[in-house]
């Protein structure tokens, strides 16, 4: 997997436990919204 695809993110969101945002999968959402997904997350961890 190449870093930055949206692959990387979906692989990068399942480490952190996320599987579905909203009700939908993330296979479902566009990599620009993946992105952004991963940097909240990586913030909430920063956070606790």
């Amino acid at each position: 997997m190449y870093y930055g695809t949206k692959g990387w993110y979906v692989a990068e969101l399942k480490k952190l436990g996320v599987r579905y945002h909203e009700g939908r999968k993330l296979e479902s959402y566009r990599g620009h919204v993946l992105r952004n997904l991963l940097l909240a997350q990586q913030e909430k961890l920063k956070e606790q």
